[in-house]
Protein backbone atom coordinates (compact mmCIF):
# COMPACT_ATOMS: atom_id res chain seq x y z
CA UNK A 1 0.00 0.00 0.00
CA UNK A 2 1.65 3.29 -1.32
CA UNK A 3 2.27 6.16 1.79
CA UNK A 4 -0.41 8.86 2.41
CA UNK A 5 0.82 12.62 1.79
CA UNK A 6 -1.01 15.76 2.89
CA UNK A 7 -0.77 18.67 0.98
CA UNK A 8 -1.82 22.20 1.31
CA UNK A 9 -2.82 24.90 -1.10
CA UNK A 10 -3.45 28.67 0.02
CA UNK A 11 -5.56 30.75 -2.17
CA UNK A 12 -6.88 34.18 -1.75
CA UNK A 13 -10.32 34.03 -3.46
CA UNK A 14 -13.49 31.52 -2.74
CA UNK A 15 -14.18 31.45 -6.05
CA UNK A 16 -10.79 29.63 -7.26
CA UNK A 17 -10.97 27.91 -3.95
CA UNK A 18 -14.69 26.32 -4.75
CA UNK A 19 -13.50 25.81 -8.50
CA UNK A 20 -10.26 23.31 -6.80
CA UNK A 21 -12.72 21.41 -4.36
CA UNK A 22 -14.96 20.76 -7.88
CA UNK A 23 -12.11 19.71 -9.88
CA UNK A 24 -10.64 17.24 -7.17
CA UNK A 25 -14.16 15.59 -6.49
CA UNK A 26 -14.83 15.23 -10.48
CA UNK A 27 -10.67 13.38 -10.57
CA UNK A 28 -12.04 11.45 -7.40
CA UNK A 29 -10.23 12.62 -4.84
CA UNK A 30 -12.05 12.40 -1.67
CA UNK A 31 -10.16 13.00 1.39
CA UNK A 32 -10.57 17.04 1.32
CA UNK A 33 -10.61 19.46 4.27
CA UNK A 34 -11.03 23.28 3.49
CA UNK A 35 -9.72 26.38 5.45
CA UNK A 36 -12.22 29.77 5.90
CA UNK A 37 -12.09 32.88 7.76
CA UNK A 38 -15.41 33.06 7.14
CA UNK A 39 -18.29 30.10 7.39
CA UNK A 40 -19.71 30.23 2.83
CA UNK A 41 -22.86 27.85 2.69
CA UNK A 42 -20.56 27.51 -1.11
CA UNK A 43 -18.11 25.79 0.60
CA UNK A 44 -20.31 23.56 2.46
CA UNK A 45 -22.02 22.47 -0.57
CA UNK A 46 -18.60 21.72 -3.07
CA UNK A 47 -17.48 19.52 -0.06
CA UNK A 48 -20.81 18.11 0.68
CA UNK A 49 -20.79 14.25 -0.73
CA UNK A 50 -24.26 13.79 -1.01
CA UNK A 51 -23.48 10.20 0.16
CA UNK A 52 -25.97 10.24 3.09
CA UNK A 53 -27.88 12.69 4.96
CA UNK A 54 -26.85 13.98 8.55
CA UNK A 55 -27.82 12.07 11.28
CA UNK A 56 -28.73 15.05 13.42
CA UNK A 57 -32.13 14.29 13.35
CA UNK A 58 -32.23 11.01 14.75
CA UNK A 59 -30.62 12.76 17.47
CA UNK A 60 -33.56 15.14 17.79
CA UNK A 61 -36.19 12.55 17.52
CA UNK A 62 -34.78 9.82 20.08
CA UNK A 63 -34.41 12.93 22.61
CA UNK A 64 -37.87 14.12 22.28
CA UNK A 65 -39.21 10.61 22.50
CA UNK A 66 -37.25 10.17 26.08
CA UNK A 67 -38.13 13.85 26.37
CA UNK A 68 -42.10 12.91 26.30
CA UNK A 69 -41.72 9.74 28.52
CA UNK A 70 -39.78 11.75 31.01
CA UNK A 71 -42.21 14.41 31.41
CA UNK A 72 -45.49 11.38 31.57
CA UNK A 73 -43.39 9.55 34.90
CA UNK A 74 -42.75 12.80 36.14
CA UNK A 75 -46.13 13.80 36.69
CA UNK A 76 -47.82 10.99 36.99
CA UNK A 77 -45.58 9.09 39.56
CA UNK A 78 -45.77 12.37 41.72
CA UNK A 79 -49.58 11.92 41.50
CA UNK A 80 -48.99 8.56 42.53
CA UNK A 81 -46.43 9.18 45.55
CA UNK A 82 -48.89 12.38 46.69
CA UNK A 83 -52.64 11.46 45.54
CA UNK A 84 -54.91 14.01 45.96
CA UNK A 85 -58.80 13.33 45.79
CA UNK A 86 -60.35 16.34 44.18
CA UNK A 87 -64.43 16.02 43.79
CA UNK A 88 -64.00 11.67 43.05
CA UNK A 89 -61.93 12.77 40.19
CA UNK A 90 -58.89 10.03 39.13
CA UNK A 91 -55.26 10.64 40.45
CA UNK A 92 -53.72 10.26 37.33
CA UNK A 93 -55.01 12.50 34.66
CA UNK A 94 -53.43 12.62 30.91
CA UNK A 95 -54.62 15.86 30.02
CA UNK A 96 -53.76 18.35 32.50
CA UNK A 97 -50.04 16.40 32.06
CA UNK A 98 -49.54 17.19 28.51
CA UNK A 99 -48.31 20.53 28.74
CA UNK A 100 -45.70 18.89 31.34
CA UNK A 101 -44.94 16.34 28.77
CA UNK A 102 -44.83 18.90 25.43
CA UNK A 103 -42.17 20.74 27.52
CA UNK A 104 -40.08 18.12 28.25
CA UNK A 105 -40.22 16.67 24.95
CA UNK A 106 -39.26 19.97 23.29
CA UNK A 107 -36.57 20.95 26.61
CA UNK A 108 -34.75 17.28 25.89
CA UNK A 109 -34.94 17.05 22.45
CA UNK A 110 -33.41 20.66 21.84
CA UNK A 111 -30.25 19.49 24.03
CA UNK A 112 -30.13 16.30 22.11
CA UNK A 113 -29.83 18.40 18.61
CA UNK A 114 -27.37 19.63 20.01
CA UNK A 115 -25.16 16.78 21.16
CA UNK A 116 -25.83 15.70 17.89
CA UNK A 117 -24.38 18.36 15.78
CA UNK A 118 -21.39 18.52 18.05
CA UNK A 119 -20.89 14.46 17.25
CA UNK A 120 -21.67 15.00 13.52
CA UNK A 121 -19.93 18.00 12.95
CA UNK A 122 -16.19 16.24 14.67
CA UNK A 123 -15.47 19.95 16.07
CA UNK A 124 -12.78 18.30 18.18
CA UNK A 125 -10.85 16.89 14.86
CA UNK A 126 -7.87 18.98 15.85
CA UNK A 127 -5.35 19.56 12.55
CA UNK A 128 -1.76 19.16 12.90
CA UNK A 129 -0.17 22.46 13.18
CA UNK A 130 2.04 21.51 10.76
CA UNK A 131 -1.00 21.88 8.33
CA UNK A 132 -2.01 24.53 8.98
CA UNK A 133 -1.75 28.29 8.12
CA UNK A 134 -2.16 31.48 10.58
CA UNK A 135 -3.59 33.30 7.66
CA UNK A 136 -7.04 31.25 7.19
CA UNK A 137 -7.99 33.06 10.42
CA UNK A 138 -7.11 36.38 8.75
CA UNK A 139 -8.02 36.89 4.59
CA UNK A 140 -6.89 33.34 3.01
CA UNK A 141 -8.60 30.47 2.37
CA UNK A 142 -6.95 26.68 1.73
CA UNK A 143 -7.67 23.03 0.77
CA UNK A 144 -5.42 20.46 2.53
CA UNK A 145 -5.70 16.99 0.78
CA UNK A 146 -4.79 13.92 1.35
CA UNK A 147 -3.70 11.60 -1.34
CA UNK A 148 -1.31 8.53 -2.32
CA UNK A 149 2.18 9.33 -3.47
CA UNK A 150 1.42 8.17 -6.67
CA UNK A 151 -1.26 10.62 -7.48
CA UNK A 152 0.86 13.56 -5.81
CA UNK A 153 2.19 14.94 -8.52
CA UNK A 154 -1.35 15.04 -10.32
CA UNK A 155 -2.96 17.04 -7.37
CA UNK A 156 -0.08 19.56 -7.13
CA UNK A 157 -0.60 20.06 -11.27
CA UNK A 158 -4.89 20.67 -10.21
CA UNK A 159 -4.21 23.15 -7.72
CA UNK A 160 -1.26 25.15 -9.82
CA UNK A 161 -3.70 25.43 -12.42
CA UNK A 162 -6.57 26.61 -10.68
CA UNK A 163 -4.91 29.43 -9.03
CA UNK A 164 -3.21 28.65 -5.61
CA UNK A 165 -0.74 30.74 -3.93
CA UNK A 166 1.11 28.61 -1.98
CA UNK A 167 1.73 24.81 -2.20
CA UNK A 168 3.11 23.52 1.36
CA UNK A 169 3.87 19.50 2.40
CA UNK A 170 4.76 19.16 5.97
CA UNK A 171 4.75 22.54 6.60
CA UNK A 172 7.37 23.68 3.66
CA UNK A 173 6.95 25.39 0.80
CA UNK A 174 7.09 23.69 -2.71
CA UNK A 175 8.57 25.29 -5.44
CA UNK A 176 7.45 24.98 -9.08
CA UNK A 177 9.53 22.60 -10.76
CA UNK A 178 10.98 24.61 -14.03
CA UNK A 179 12.18 22.21 -16.88
CA UNK A 180 15.12 23.98 -18.38
CA UNK A 181 16.44 23.26 -21.99
CA UNK A 182 19.97 21.78 -21.75
CA UNK A 183 22.35 23.86 -23.74
CA UNK A 184 24.09 22.66 -26.52
CA UNK A 185 27.74 21.12 -26.06
CA UNK A 186 30.64 23.65 -27.15
CA UNK A 187 33.28 21.96 -29.07
CA UNK A 188 36.31 22.20 -28.52
CA UNK A 189 38.64 24.76 -30.04
CA UNK A 190 41.09 22.30 -31.00
CA UNK A 191 38.96 20.20 -32.81
CA UNK A 192 37.23 23.60 -34.64
CA UNK A 193 40.88 24.25 -35.60
CA UNK A 194 41.08 20.39 -37.14
CA UNK A 195 38.18 21.12 -39.21
CA UNK A 196 38.76 22.64 -42.64
CA UNK A 197 36.54 25.13 -44.24
CA UNK A 198 34.39 23.16 -47.38
CA UNK A 199 35.30 25.15 -50.68
CA UNK A 200 32.47 26.10 -52.74
CA UNK A 201 31.78 25.36 -56.80
CA UNK A 202 32.62 29.20 -57.14
CA UNK A 203 35.95 29.64 -55.45
CA UNK A 204 37.36 26.76 -56.82
CA UNK A 205 37.39 27.94 -60.44
CA UNK A 206 39.40 31.18 -59.02
CA UNK A 207 42.02 29.43 -57.18
CA UNK A 208 42.42 26.71 -60.52
CA UNK A 209 43.46 30.49 -62.35
CA UNK A 210 45.68 32.09 -59.91
CA UNK A 211 47.51 28.82 -60.32
CA UNK A 212 47.49 29.13 -63.91
CA UNK A 213 48.40 32.35 -63.59
CA UNK A 214 51.21 31.77 -61.58
CA UNK A 215 52.98 28.59 -64.19
CA UNK A 216 52.94 31.29 -67.10
CA UNK A 217 54.89 33.60 -65.28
Amino acid sequence: MSDSRKILAIYSYMDLLIDTIKELRSKGFEDIRAFSPVPSHEIEDALDRGYEPSKVKYFTLCGAILGACVGAAFTVLTSLDWPIVTSAKPIVSVPPYMIIIFECMILIGGLSTFLGLIINSRLRKNVDPIHYDERFSNDKFGILVTVDSGDFEQVEHILRDFGSEELKLNGEVLEEKVIEEEPEEEKPAEAAADEKPVETEEEKPAEAAADKKESDS
